[in-house]
């Protein structure tokens, strides 16, 4: 099994996961969700909790960092690449953000080059246990180099976008990308723009 270090400075570890529900945990039959890809792409998706099952899945370890500076250790993440989500949908050039919109109103951008990363993920499980409730379910995407707000829980939507927009946390002030490792936990921290290497650009 992959373990993927991820320095987090200012973090601190925990026994257990701290519950956060900003907007209030929504409950989803499982049998009626669905997960869209909309935006900027020529292949408009929609997928069925079971159709996500069913595919390939990439598993790993990896702490999960909450932006408040706690962490837990060391949990095991599975699902579905979100890199093969969104190319199977044919992104356009012009796609330079991608927006999670969730169940219960939520939502937050991240750049595309983050959304197409070898680890992010649609999460199903953590520790080989379907999501919780109180954890996302039925699907979270999980980038393990951004903070746990990135990772929106119950999301039912993964929108391209070609310009930045502001998510329920971001219009309070929160970083746009929110990258672990650089500490980018609040607005004003600049970050530099990666060239994008995936297979839009061939």
């Amino acid at each position: 099994m992959e373990k993927i270090e991820i320095k987090n400075p200012g973090q601190y570890y925990v026994n257990s996961w701290i519950i956060y529900d900003a907007l209030g945990g929504p409950a989803i039959d499982e049998n009626k969700w669905s997960l869209k890809v909309t935006g900027l792409v020529k292949k408009p998706a929609e997928y069925t909790y079971q159709e996500l099952n069913k595919m390939d899945e990439i598993q790993y370890i990896s702490d999960f960092n909450c932006v408040t500076k706690w962490s837990i250790k060391d949990a095991k993440f599975s699902g579905p690449s979100l890199k093969d989500l969104i190319m199977k949908s044919e992104p356009l050039p012009e796609a330079e953000w991608v927006m999670f919109v969730c169940a219960d109103g939520y939502d937050t951008p991240i750049p595309f080059d983050d959304a197409v990363d070898e680890k992010s993920i649609l999460a199903l499980r953590i520790d080989d246990k379907p999501l919780g409730v109180e954890h996302g379910f039925p699907a979270r995407p999980f980038m393990p180099s951004l903070y746990g707000w990135k990772s929106a829980k119950w999301v039912t939507e993964i929108k391209l976008m070609e310009k930045y927009e502001d998510g329920y946390w971001e219009a309070y002030g929160y970083h746009e990308r929110g990258k672990v490792e650089d500490e980018e936990r609040f607005k004003g921290f600049g970050w530099k723009k990666i060239k994008r290497h995936s297979e839009i650009d061939k």
